[in-house]
């Protein structure tokens, strides 16, 4: 082999060699990327707002253990909010009080949702203006919606007489319905005023009603001349009137209130 064959053959081993170490070798990782962090939020101002620490349902007399002082955003306070800034006293001044609308936890006690402890506690959640009228119904239900019926529910109170007008045409024991009211709400069922423990199902003797006092006065008397039964009404189709009343047929000095109209009906 001549001297040039083996020049040629060295620096083509060489190339060779030097192309594969090359080609082994790893690539250097990238340089991190150094980020600064962010800043803080900021911090916003708040107050120790009287809170409930447990859920307080209607009713309830209200103890220490109740309440809590829980930081609150000053820019989300409310009204009637207790704030220690300004009742340092307002837990001790609280307990003892009568829940009578029911509070999530956490949320700040109101004043305006609690009732005097020495007070009557139905006179205590009876709407201004408004009269607490009980009427008697059927343990078993049958008046009442086989029982379903629980308080703050609405119904409606059905009426059913005897009809003289059958009576005196041969048919003594012909009875006639009648709706007199509607869109009732039920504040007690007996002298439970709020489904506790997932009850589904209050019974008892009596229902008592908030209504207005010429509502007041027609349930007073169609309890004495005839039976009273409440209907139950959808949760959708309270505070409004969805349906008409029918015809009613009432005694004489009785008062059909519908929708708040007032209307004298001859007696049957």
């Amino acid at each position: 082999m001549t001297p040039a064959r083996l020049a040629v053959l060295a620096i083509a081993l060489v190339t060779g060699g030097l192309a594969a170490f090359l080609m082994s070798g790893e690539d250097k990782p990238p340089a991190p990327v150094l980020t600064a962090a962010p800043p803080p939020p900021p911090t916003l101002p708040t107050t120790d707002v009287l809170v409930a620490a447990a859920e307080l349902p209607m009713g309830q007399t209200i103890q220490t253990a109740d309440l809590r002082w829980q930081p609150w955003p000053d820019n989300a306070m409310g009204a009637g909010y207790i704030a220690r800034t300004t009742q340092p006293k307002g837990l001790e001044e609280i307990a003892g009080s009568i829940v009578r609308s029911s509070f999530l936890a956490g949320e700040p006690i109101r004043p305006q949702k609690l009732a005097r402890s020495d007070g009557s506690f139905m006179a205590a959640i009876l709407p201004p203006g408004m009269r607490a009228v009980a009427i008697v119904t059927d343990s078993r239900g049958s008046s009442s919606a086989g029982g379903f019926i629980l308080p703050n529910d609405h119904v409606d109170l059905i009426r059913t007489y005897r009809d003289e007008d059958a009576a005196q045409s041969g048919r003594p024991d012909a009875q006639v319905s009648e709706t007199v009211l509607t869109d009732i709400r039920v504040l007690a069922i007996g002298q439970i005023v709020q489904e506790r423990n997932g009850t589904n199902v209050v019974t008892g003797e009596t229902a008592t009603l908030a209504l207005t006092p010429a509502q007041a006065e027609l349930v007073t008397l169609a309890q004495k001349v005839g039976q009273l039964s409440l209907s139950l009404r959808s949760l959708t189709d309270a505070g409004r009137a969805t349906d008409a009343a029918p015809e009613a047929r009432a005694d004489a000095s009785m008062t059909v209130v519908r929708f708040g109209v007032s209307k004298q009906q001859s007696r049957r």
